[in-house]
């Protein structure tokens, strides 16, 4: 009597959409959440809601107090590293001039000797290692005892001299940064039902969420949606809340 079905589910000479689901295997699809995506008045920094909101070139936007503090501890990096640099150059120097010294010295020892016929002195203890020839096992193993060790000294290379932004690692300055301003929903219907501050659009007056695109301007640091960007803005050349002049080069994209 043939056995029961269930208990020889798996004996097929090929896997099943339910056996490779269950395995995991193939790419895997994962739907995010909300609580996955950073919103888009967070710090990229912190990711908390942000503080006198700065912004670079690229539309990465920063607490103003955490992209200094980024950018001060950058430059002490620099400095440690630069120091570290001169150091390493200063020290090669002096052991090339020592090598330097040492052969001419070994290059008189050994035109005497040719001269006169002395033995030449060698007040180096490691010149007796240079000699050609085969030293035995010891002298094998005493190198690669020194290849291992974990004191051997690190080549240290020359930094650079840029700080960066944390965010995409492109070259940034404290003078490239400017000003971010939100549109804040003062609606009483808005402020009595939720805490959480609401940022609107200042021309067509849409909730701000992560599902629009952001455009702010370098010129002036006011922020508006992307449609109402492209279809003032870049036509008028001018901000719709100050009335500053602006070129097509101070419209950032915001990241998110």
């Amino acid at each position: 009597m043939p056995q029961r079905h269930s208990k020889n589910n798996n004996d097929l000479a090929f896997f099943t959409y339910d056996e490779k689901k269950k395995l995991g295997y193939g790419t895997q699809k994962e739907r995010l959440g909300k609580d996955s995506i950073k919103p888009f008045d967070a710090c990229c920094l912190c990711l908390k809601p942000f503080i006198d909101a700065m912004s670079c070139s690229k539309g990465h936007v920063f607490c103003k107090e955490c992209i200094l503090e980024c950018l001060l501890a950058q430059k002490k990096d620099i400095q440690r590293k630069l120091a570290a640099h001169e150091l390493q150059k200063k020290q090669e120097k002096e052991e090339d001039e020592e090598k330097l010294n040492l052969q001419k010295a070994r290059e008189l020892d050994a035109f005497d000797q040719q001269n006169h016929g002395a033995v030449p002195q060698y007040s180096d203890r490691n010149h007796s290692q240079d000699k050609p020839g085969f030293h035995g096992a010891n002298s094998v193993k005493h190198s690669g005892y020194l290849f291992a060790t974990p004191d051997a000294p690190v080549k240290v290379d020359a930094p650079s001299t840029s700080t960066v932004c944390p965010e995409g690692n492109e070259k940034l300055k404290l003078k490239s940064l400017f000003p971010v301003y939100f549109t804040e929903d003062t609606s009483e219907k808005k402020s009595s039902s939720s805490l959480d501050k609401t940022y609107i659009c200042p021309s067509c007056k849409v909730t701000l969420t992560n599902t629009l695109s952001l455009v702010a301007l370098s010129s002036c640091g006011h922020v508006f949606c992307k449609k109402c960007s492209d279809k003032f803005m870049a036509v008028d050349k001018v901000c719709l809340v100050c009335s500053k002049g602006c070129k097509e080069r101070n419209l950032v994209d915001l990241g998110k």
